[in-house]
């Protein structure tokens, strides 16, 4: 257990605060969470990299806490009318999607690694972007158009185009494409 994988265990605290703050309508509460999981996972990732204390178990996690905490977000927003169902729809079906095909390749012997495409890393920024931008607006009375519609669309572009990416790629995959093969079998 290194401190960097600690870090991001305890980033997992803020998932039911924020959520707690935004279905209460505390959303000073749920902004403050949001900021500090946002921090924690910057300051984990730089201290993995800096004093090299990368681990398998860091690497598997560490996207997983992201994904409760920006999943959490948008599902709650979603339900409060602060960001359209459309969005959150598209976004829990492409985590959904990835999920079940590194499932399914398991399950058939045929593991996928997944590794971030730059798509997919554009994506969660704007995401976090998005959930920061609305839940700050909430928190502090503010009024940030014409950020928000355009940060929603450019969330909702970038989450079809990441699915995709991940879903090519995982086909590819799965038909043995670019596996190099033996003369002979």
């Amino acid at each position: 257990m290194t401190i960097p994988n600690l870090i991001t265990i305890l980033r997992l605290v803020p998932v039911p605060v924020v959520v707690l703050g935004m279905l209460q309508a505390r959303w000073e509460w749920a902004f403050a969470g949001f900021v500090i999981a946002g921090v924690s996972d910057g300051v984990d990732g730089f201290m993995a990299r800096r004093f090299n204390k990368q681990s398998r178990f860091g690497a598997y996690l560490d996207p997983v806490a992201d994904k409760l905490l920006l999943v959490s977000v948008f599902v709650v927003l979603g339900f409060a009318g602060e960001l359209p169902l459309w969005l959150v729809v598209i976004m829990v079906s492409r985590d959904a999607l990835i999920v079940c095909a590194v499932l399914l390749s398991t399950v058939m012997a045929h593991p996928v690694e997944i590794k971030p495409f730059l798509v997919s890393k554009a994506n969660t920024a704007i995401q976090i972007v998005l959930a920061a931008v609305v839940l700050g607006e909430l928190a502090f009375a503010l009024n940030l158009d014409p950020l928000r519609p355009a940060l929603i669309l450019l969330s909702g572009v970038l989450t079809v185009a990441s699915a995709a990416a991940y879903l090519v790629a995982w086909l590819r995959h799965m038909s043995g494409y670019g596996e190099s093969s033996k003369p002979g079998t």
